[in-house]
């Protein structure tokens, strides 16, 4: 019995440095992303990434810095670089955990990069998957503020290049933000980000 219980106590040692280490090298990737090293950050979420093979947290934020570095990227070899980084981390989360939305508005910023760089080249084979992307993302959870104002981003994009009315697209923007306000990540570690970007945009509304 009490090996039994020996075994039991190193077990919930060996788990509670685990955690201590994941937390640890999550808090240093995004400390690098924030003091402006993406790459390095990138970089050390790819190695938590391996180390922790069933969580979908490390294999997204490394895409989502390979796929937000690729926006204004003019150079196409590096552009393809990055974004072909991106879909396989991107693939890596979807395999751990899928039908989530986060990750689906992931690939929807990913795919829209490629329209952002060469709108003609893209914007036919894309851009009906990116409206896909976000219906779908919204109807497994039309809650989340990130799916609402991702999706109001590109339909704001999409009237101003038409040149149709965005005050639709705004309202959304403000319901989103709502959303925002109310929404709480599942942990410290889970997506949270977004709001500022609602409100420069609600900004750009007005005027």
């Amino acid at each position: 019995m009490k090996q039994l219980l020996f075994i039991a106590a190193l077990m919930v040692s060996t788990l509670s440095v685990s955690q201590t280490k994941y937390e640890k090298g999550m808090d240093k990737a995004f400390d690098l992303w924030k003091n402006n090293q993406p790459i390095e950050a990138a970089n050390l979420f790819e190695r938590i990434a391996a180390a922790e093979p069933d969580n979908w947290l490390p294999p997204y934020y490394a895409a989502q810095i390979n796929i937000l570095y690729s926006f204004g990227e003019k150079d196409e070899k590096k552009l393809t670089a990055q974004l072909k980084k991106g879909q396989e981390l991107i693939n890596d989360a979807t395999a751990i955990s899928k039908e989530n939305p986060e990750i689906l508005v992931l690939q929807a910023l990913l795919h829209t990069a490629w329209v952002a760089y060469d709108g003609a080249t893209y914007g036919m084979t894309l851009s009906g998957k990116v409206v896909e992307l976000y219906e779908k993302a919204e109807t497994i959870n039309p809650k989340n503020p990130r799916v609402v104002y991702c999706k109001a981003e590109w339909n704001i994009g999409g009237a101003r290049y038409f040149g149709q009315d965005t005050a639709p697209f705004c309202k959304d923007l403000e319901r989103a933000l709502e959303l925002f306000t109310n929404f709480k990540p599942e942990t410290a570690f889970h997506p949270n980000w977004g709001k500022d970007r609602v409100e420069m945009l609600l900004e750009s509304c007005k005027n």
